[in-house]
Parts: C-alpha cells; sequence; structure tokens
C-alpha cells in the first residue's frame, strides 16, 4: 500500500492542504489576536478615560458612586475596577488590594491580579487622577480562552477530516489506477506472447491515462507495421536470392560435371559473376535503404540545386535513352535550392528516370520535370507514355521488393521505388504517383530550404 502511486499522491495532497490550512489559519489567528489585544486595550483606555472625566467633574465622592453602581451592575469578573486614596487605601471596586508589579506611572501593562481567589493573567489600565488618587481598570484575559479552545478545536477538525477524505480518496484512486494498469498489464501480456494486434482500451474521458493509451497504441501499430513489414522483407529476399544462388550454384555444377573447354568455363563464370552481382545489388540497395531510414546520411546535407541534379541525371541518361529510341528531355523553371545531400538525391532521380525507360515503350518520351509551387514545395516530376501503375497497386509501388504484373519480366528486385520513396522522406517530402494518360508520372516533392534537423523531425518510420 504504501508503495502505491495513488497513496504517495493523496498523501502528498493531504500534506498540502494540511500546510495550506495552516498557513489560511496563522495570518487569521494573529489578525484575532492583534485585533482583540487592541480592541480590548482601546476599550479599558476608554472606560478609565470615562471614570477620570467623573472624577474631575463631581469629583471623589463621585468617582466611588460611579464605580460602585458599576461594580453592582456588572457580572462578577467582567472587569476588575479599583479606586484608591493617595495612601492606597481602597475607596471603590472589587479588589481588596492594590495589585503588586504596576508600575508608578500611568500606561497600559499585562499582569497577574488576584481574582476571586486565584490568580489571573489581566490587561491593567492605570490611571494617575489629580490629589495623588490612582485608578486602575482590568480585564481578565481568560475571558477570551474558550473562543481560543474552538479556533484550535476547529483547525484540527479541518486537519482530521482532510486525513480521512485523503485516506479515502487515496483507496478510491488507487483502486481506479490499478483497474485501469491491469488491463495494461494484460494487454501488454499478449503483445508479449506475440499476439500483436492487441490494443489498450480507452475511454471517451480523454484524461491522461487515455492519452497515453492513444499514443501507445499509435506505437503498437507502428511496431506491428515494422514487424509484418520485416517478415514480408525477409520472406521477399529469400524468394529473391533463391533464383541467383540456384542459377549459381546450377552453373557450378554444371562446370563438375561436364568440365567443359576453358571458353565455356570462362563464359560460365561470367555468367556466375553477374548472379555474384545480382545478389551484392539486392544486398547494397537494403544496406542504402537501412542509412535513410536511421537517418545517417543527414550529416550530409548541404545546399543543393535540385534542378541541376535533375539535369545532370538527365544529361547521363541521354545515351541510353537514344539506344532504345525513346525522347529524354529536361523541363526546369530556374534554380530550385534545397537542404539535402546532392548523392541520395542523384540516385533518387536516377531511379526514377531508369524506371522511366525500362518501361516507356520504343520512340516513347520521358520528360523529366522541375519547378516549385507557391506554398515553397519543389517538385521533381519524371514522366512517360508507359503502361503505368494500376490504381490498385500504386499503395504498394513503394513497398520493398513489390513487382506489378507489368514488371515481371523486366530486370530488378523492385528496391528503386522504395529507395526514391525513402530519399523524399529523408528529405522532409514524399514520393507520389499519378495517372500520365497515358504512363505513369512520379512526382518527388520536398520543401525549398528546408533545413535538415527540420526534415529529420519529419522523417516518419519506412514502411
Amino acid at each position: 500500500m504504501i508503495r502505491s502511486s495513488a497513496v504517495n499522491l493523496a498523501v502528498g495532497y493531504v500534506l498540502f492542504g494540511i500546510v495550506a490550512l495552516i498557513a489560511f489559519a496563522a495570518p487569521v489567528w494573529y489578525a484575532w489576536q492583534v485585533t482583540i489585544e487592541e480592541g480590548r486595550t482601546e476599550i479599558l483606555q476608554e472606560d478609565a478615560q470615562r471614570q477620570a472625566e467623573v472624577f474631575r467633574r463631581e469629583g471623589v465622592a463621585g468617582l466611588t458612586h460611579f464605580i460602585s453602581e458599576r461594580v453592582s451592575l456588572q457580572i462578577a469578573g467582567e472587569r476588575v475596577l479599583l479606586f484608591t486614596d493617595p495612601q492606597g487605601h481602597v475607596l471603590a471596586g472589587n479588589l481588596s488590594a492594590w495589585p503588586r508589579g504596576i508600575p508608578d506611572q500611568s500606561g497600559t501593562y499585562t499582569i497577574t491580579v488576584e481574582m476571586d481567589g486565584h490568580p489571573s493573567r489581566a490587561v491593567v489600565v492605570r490611571a494617575k487622577l489629580p490629589g495623588g488618587y490612582d485608578l486602575l481598570v482590568a480585564r481578565d484575559l481568560a475571558r477570551y480562552a474558550p473562543v481560543e479552545t474552538r479556533f484550535w478545536f476547529g483547525l484540527g477538525a479541518g486537519v482530521a477530516i482532510l486525513s480521512v477524505m485523503g485516506t479515502i480518496g487515496a483507496v478510491l484512486i488507487r483502486r481506479e489506477l490499478l483497474a485501469r494498469i491491469q488491463g495494461i498489464r494484460q494487454t501488454v501480456s499478449a503483445i508479449m506472447q506475440g499476439e500483436l494486434s492487441h490494443r489498450l482500451r480507452t475511454r471517451s474521458s480523454g484524461d491522461e491515462l487515455d492519452t497515453l493509451s492513444q499514443t501507445i497504441n499509435r506505437m503498437l501499430d507502428q511496431i506491428e507495421q515494422l514487424v509484418h513489414g520485416i517478415r514480408n522483407v525477409s520472406n521477399s529476399i529469400a524468394h529473391d536470392l533463391r533464383t541467383p544462388l540456384a542459377e549459381l550454384r546450377s552453373r557450378l555444377e554444371e562446370l563438375l560435371v561436364t568440365r567443359p573447354p576453358t571458353h565455356e568455363v570462362y563464359n560460365e563464370v561470367e555468367a556466375a559473376v553477374a548472379d555474384v552481382d545480382r545478389v551484392i545489388g539486392i544486398f547494397n540497395a537494403l544496406l542504402r535503404l537501412a542509412e535513410i531510414d536511421t537517418g545517417m546520411r543527414r550529416s550530409g546535407f548541404v545546399e543543393v540545386d535540385l534542378a541541376e541534379v535533375a539535369e545532370e541525371a538527365v544529361d547521363f541518361y541521354v545515351p541510353a535513352a537514344e539506344l532504345k529510341g525513346i525522347t529524354l528531355s529536361f523541363h526546369g523553371r530556374g534554380p530550385l535550392p534545397i537542404a539535402g545531400d546532392p548523392l541520395l538525391l542523384a540516385q533518387a532521380v536516377g531511379n526514377l528516370i531508369d524506371n522511366a525507360l525500362k518501361y516507356a515503350p520504343a520512340n516513347g518520351t520521358v520528360r523529366v520535370e522541375t519547378r516549385r509551387h507557391d506554398d515553397g514545395t519543389v517538385e521533381l516530376a519524371v514522366a512517360d507514355n508507359g503502361p503505368g501503375i494500376p490504381a490498385a497497386d500504386k499503395p504498394k509501388a513503394a513497398q520493398r521488393f513489390f513487382r506489378g504484373d507489368a514488371s515481371r519480366g523486366t530486370p530488378g528486385v523492385g528496391l528503386g521505388l522504395s529507395i526514391v520513396d525513402a530519399v523524399a522522406r529523408l528529405h522532409g517530402g514524399s514520393l507520389e504517383l499519378d495517372d500520365n494518360h497515358p504512363g505513369l508520372r512520379a512526382r518527388l516533392l520536398t520543401r525549398s530550404g528546408a533545413p535538415a534537423a527540420e526534415a529529420a523531425n519529419n522523417l516518419p518510420i519506412a514502411g
């Protein structure tokens, strides 16, 4: 129970409430004391002045009669009055003798006075009258003791109520938290056992635990997506590596069995090297994707002109396009400076052009365009007039090792668009595939001048 966060939180709030109550009561108590003391002293001084005025107006007999009447009318112990002559003999009052310890000059003092046969602390006002007469007016301090007792009783009752309510609140909060935590524990246990589809239950209250549960659920969605992606990639790697490795083994086994002439051996070795290069190409592409996804290439971000990169890529692929009878052209609208990795951007543009040249028909066209939108977005588009990509395959086209029906007979392993998509996301952008009527229009979108740190923040987890 002591280790419960809910209990500790409730106890902390109870202690805070007690401290706040005491902090509130302290100035109230101080104000009470000052107000009562000042008011009591002021009343006694006014009473003493009134009696001194009676003395000046009516003399000794008049003051004696006035005090005697006051003593006979007032409640016993309500106020102490004493009037003495110059020799200290009592002329009127409810004290038998002049109290000890009172200084010999007029003023207000707090002393111990014998009242009703027992000593009491009292506030005393002494007034020296003409002719050596003395007047004493006093009030017992114990008369306000019940009020003070009630105040302390009320403060103690407040502390007790806070403690009891805090304890009850701690039990209720702990029960509620344990119920929520138990649900989280069950979900996490199911996920640990491999049931990745489980999610934390949320309520419509929108409290902190709901917010945390929603955040964890989004994280679990990403984890499930990554796990399925890893499974799919592993299966695709195994499938795509099996063919070249099987061909390589078949060639080597045939060389061992047939023992062909030297020139045939060299031909088979050359074909085997091509198979090995294909395998190495797959692994190099996967390593490059891993580099991009982990953000290792962000340190190489510099200001680069995307239009210039695209134009250089077009110049590089023009000979290959001419061999296929394809018209490859570049159309730019001025420099487009962005913050990025020039090597990755060049590879992404090269992959888009290479894909377009693969699927464009003989005597077809491939058009590369760059431009800046009004909102600052920079666009690089590669359009061809080939078969395009069916609408159902477009969402999957950038997945690793995905190859549509139109690409079955073409070389490649299905990583080209994956690399382009990863490069686009690394630069805070995206890859969009649209119809070119006919053909495909692949657009790489990024923001002009996007800093590396900002682009990094926009990078989602690769699918």
